[in-house]
Order: structure tokens, then C-alpha cells, then sequence
């Protein structure tokens, strides 16, 4: 960004947190705006401090106001910002909340805002052309508020926030009922978790962005989305793995589809994440597991994967195309989350 935009990067904060403290009446809901701003600065390469986002989720502890505030006040900075830096930690912080922020959180992140239901992030036009650095950073925030749009999406397909802490019961609760679901359902779950990691997939490389301690932030906890759907995708795989005798053509052509495409993002995810570390055997299970229930498949049904593709044509069957449409409001099944979650158009 260089010293001049730095300079200015810290008047801007101070001027903002001045404002803030300035203008609001009520002192609970004036340190609840400080803490989202002192989280969200223009420093180009520093993270929110630990410190900053623990008081944005404490938020959630308190009063259903607090949240309220906390979600308003991160989603009208990041939609106002014309500042990369501010924009990617605004994401950053949404990240955090939807990883670990409990129920209340959750249910004001997903009918933001109130009069409507609706969550779009709405970066998919962002740019920041002051550098080569912040246009490269704006490649990431178009990715990133993808990316968490369509964790969003997926978690709504679900039941339950994919990734949050929070909700261990639910997806316990989830893994319990998996062998009652009906395969069509299965595979819309599948089909949403791949979804997940396709778009990990598109992850950016930027040259000028190499060692940016907010990049490793953000990547820090993407490699621990990844090792959770991994988890999600092979517990649902190894319930078809029990229903290969009874499975239709029609869902054994999905299931094959489905697998390829888990297949074509190996490459990739190998190269983003280290497989010999943490979660390393739980990644390679899954790749055996797919190999093998694609030969399984053909075996049990008498067909290829090829006859199957060209009778199907793309990956994707007719199916798939009954996904739920902008606008649309969807509840979601668990109890917890007996409120209705939209979202708006997602970046293509």
C-alpha cells in the first residue's frame, strides 16, 4: 500500500473509532461498534487481534441486541469499504463467527438484515486498484465472500452450520440419522459439501501476496474447513457404500458423477494443503474410498463410469437443478435452526 496509504489507513481509524465512540448514546452498543472497528483496520498485513475477535464473539453471549449490532455493524462496513484491507478482514471476522460464534450469532448472521432475511455479500464488483498489491488482494476478497457464501448455502442444505463448534450436537445428531435418508437427499448433501471444495479449489495465487500474514490467516482456516468436509463427504460416501446392491441407475450414475468431481479436485487440494500433516489419513482414506466405490459401482451395475458419463452428458443430472434460486427463503430441518435463511446472488 505504501507509507501514504498507510498514514492514511490510521487516520481513517482513528477517525472512525472517534465517531463512533462520539455519536453513540448508548455506551453497551458503542464498545460493541469499537470493538468490530478495531478489528477491521486498514493495516494491510495484520490480522484482527485475538483479542478483538474473542469480544466480537463474546457478543453472542449477552443479549440477541449485542449480536444484532456486532452482524450489523460488520456487514455494513464490509458493503461500505472501499479499503481491501478492511473488506478482507470484515470477511475474516464473519469466518470466525461462523466457525465459532454460538446460536445466537448464527441466527443474526442468517437473517441479516431483519426486514427480509436476506445475507448477500455482494463482492463479486469489488476492486482496490491503488497497487498491484491490492488489486491482487481484491482477486482474494471476490474469492473469499464466494466462498463463505457458499458455506452459507451448503450449511442451509445440511441442518446446521458447517464448521461451527458450536453445533457438534447437530451434526452428531445429523451423522445419526444419515442411514434413514433417502439416497436423493444424500446426494444433495454430497453435492453441496463438493461444492465446498470445488471452490476451495479456486483459491487465487498472487504473486505480490506471498508471506501476507492475513492471507495465512485466512488459509489457516480454510485448511480446517477442508479437513472437516473431508470427514463430512466420507461419513455420507461410506453410507452408499452399504446401499450399492439397492441403488438406482439413476442414483448410481449421480453417485459416479459426484465421485469425478471429488477426483478432479485432488490435485489441487494436494497442492494447497499439506497431506503429510494433520488430517492426513482422514484425506487419504477418502481418495481410497472414492477409487473404490467407483470400480464398485460399475461392478455392482454391470456398466461403465465412461457409458455413464456419455449417457448423463456433464456431471451434474437434472436433479441438481432443482438447487434453491436467489430470493428463495429455506428453513432448515434441525429444530435449533427453525428459522428461515436466504441468500442473494452468488459470484460467478
Amino acid at each position: 500500500m505504501g507509507l501514504l496509504g498507510d498514514i492514511i489507513g490510521k487516520v481513517k481509524d482513528k477517525a472512525s473509532i472517534g465517531k463512533a465512540a462520539l455519536l453513540s448514546r448508548n455506551h453497551s452498543t458503542a464498545a460493541l461498534r469499537l470493538t468490530v472497528l478495531r478489528a477491521t483496520t486498514h493495516e494491510a498485513d495484520v490480522p484482527p487481534p485475538d483479542n478483538h475477535l474473542a469480544a466480537i464473539l463474546a457478543a453472542g453471549e449477552g443479549p440477541r441486541t449485542a449480536a444484532a449490532v456486532v452482524i450489523d455493524v460488520l456487514m455494513r462496513r464490509l458493503h461500505k469499504t472501499t479499503s481491501s484491507a478492511v473488506a478482507i478482514k470484515c470477511l475474516l471476522s464473519l469466518h470466525v463467527i461462523v466457525r465459532r460464534g454460538n446460536f445466537i450469532l448464527h441466527d443474526q448472521l442468517s437473517v441479516y438484515p431483519a426486514t427480509g432475511g436476506r445475507n448477500y455479500l455482494k463482492l463479486s464488483d469489488f476492486r482496490e486498484n491503488s497497487s498491484p498489491t491490492t488489486w491482487e488482494l481484491s482477486t482474494w476478497i471476490r474469492w473469499y465472500a464466494k466462498y463463505l457464501e457458499q458455506i452459507l448455502s451448503t450449511s442451509r442444505i445440511l441442518g446446521y452450520f458447517l464448521f461451527s463448534t458450536s453445533c457438534t450436537l447437530e451434526r452428531e445428531k445429523a451423522k445419526e440419522i444419515i442411514a434413514s435418508l433417502l439416497c436423493k437427499d444424500l446426494l444433495r448433501e454430497i453435492d453441496g459439501l463438493i461444492n465446498v471444495l470445488e471452490e476451495i479449489c479456486k483459491t487465487p495465487d498472487c504473486v505480490h501476496l506471498e508471506g501476507n500474514k492475513l492471507l495465512l490467516e485466512v488459509m489457516g482456516l480454510v485448511g480446517e474447513d477442508y479437513f472437516t468436509t473431508v470427514d463430512e463427504i466420507v461419513i455420507r460416501v461410506e453410507e452408499f457404500k452399504e446401499r450399492l446392491s439397492c441403488l438406482s441407475f439413476v442414483d448410481s450414475v449421480e453417485l459416479v458423477c459426484a465421485l469425478k468431481r471429488l477426483e478432479d479436485c485432488k490435485d489441487r487440494l494436494n497442492s494447497l494443503f499439506d497431506v503429510n500433516g494433520s488430517g492426513s489419513g482422514l484425506v487419504e482414506d477418502l481418495w481410497v474410498l472414492v477409487s473404490e466405490m467407483k470400480d464398485k459401482v460399475g461392478e455392482v451395475k454391470g456398466f461403465k463410469e465412461e457409458k455413464m458419463v456419455l449417457s448423463w452428458g456433464r456431471f451434474e443430472s437434472a436433479r441438481f437443478g432443482e438447487r434453491v434460486k436467489p430470493h428463495d427463503s429455506v428453513q432448515f430441518a434441525s429444530n435449533r435452526f427453525a428459522f428461515q435463511f436466504a441468500y442473494g446472488e452468488l459470484v460467478k
